[in-house]
């Protein structure tokens, strides 16, 4: 397992329990207003911005690769501390040897929630099958028609569908989530994404950070929409999904 990140505690991250978060190394998407390019493609972090510090000091930025054998060091001792750990990224779903991790993970008695952008079905299958996970966090990046320009790859929206659809029938509690770009998402783009979504149990709407380096830098200077905005907003999402909230 590839891992670029470890947060040992939180209380948001997993709903209801205390959980250290494992951020996976790697992703098959693009997505502009992404908050962890050294997860998306590490090597590249210090091209990414168009300034004056050199390369050297973007690298520097850098999750260091954590090895797995001290990754479970960790989670050996917090054992009756913890109550889950979150499986975030990057994307973990394109890491082959992820049922194996989960399963090691499990194997210690910790609950794990999955966050995944819907891309790889087969793995998430492979994964409910043998039950190595307890709820999971789906992104919803867009609309069918915008899905290519806010994730910059090949459209796999296909697999996006399949991967809802899976999710939604799996019994497990589960969330979907859509960070809201200006210039990238509109008020209809927010109808459409709800009926991709309808009668889903939750769905949380983010405001875009633009406080820390994204994968398209110039997203930095742009505003985020306003609590207000955000708002209106989910009272759209209100009239697809049980439960809408803005976060």
């Amino acid at each position: 397992m590839l891992i670029g990140g470890l947060q040992k505690f939180s209380l948001l991250d997993y709903p209801g329990s205390v959980a250290a978060i494992v951020f996976t190394q790697g992703c098959n998407f693009r997505c502009q207003f992404c908050y962890n390019p050294m997860l998306v493609w590490p090597s590249e972090v210090g091209k990414l911005k168009n300034s004056s510090s050199s390369k050297d000091e973007g690298i520097k930025k850098v999750h260091p690769l954590i090895k797995e054998g001290d990754l479970f060091d960790f989670l050996k001792i917090r054992v009756n501390k913890l109550d889950g750990v979150v499986i975030s990224g990057g994307e973990p779903t394109i890491q082959s040897d992820l049922p194996e991790f989960l399963a090691k993970i499990k194997k210690l008695g910790f609950k794990i929630k999955l966050d995944t952008n819907g891309t790889n079905p087969t793995m998430l299958k492979k994964i409910l099958a043998k039950k190595l996970v307890d709820y999971i966090a789906m992104d919803i990046k867009a609309p069918a028609d915008k899905y290519e320009i806010v994730t910059s790859v090949k459209s796999q929206f296909p697999k996006i569908k399949e991967s809802i659809k899976m999710i939604r029938e799996s019994g497990l509690p589960y969330e979907f989530r859509s960070t809201i770009v200006p210039g990238l998402h509109l008020a209809e783009d927010i109808r459409k994404m709800g009926e991709l979504i309808k009668d889903a149990d939750k769905w949380f709407l983010q405001i875009l950070k633009t406080d820390i380096n994204l994968v398209n830098a110039k997203l930095e200077k742009t505003k985020p929409y306003t609590k207000k905005e955000m708002e209106e907003f989910k009272k759209i999402g209100l009239k697809f999904v049980k439960e809408c909230g803005v976060r």
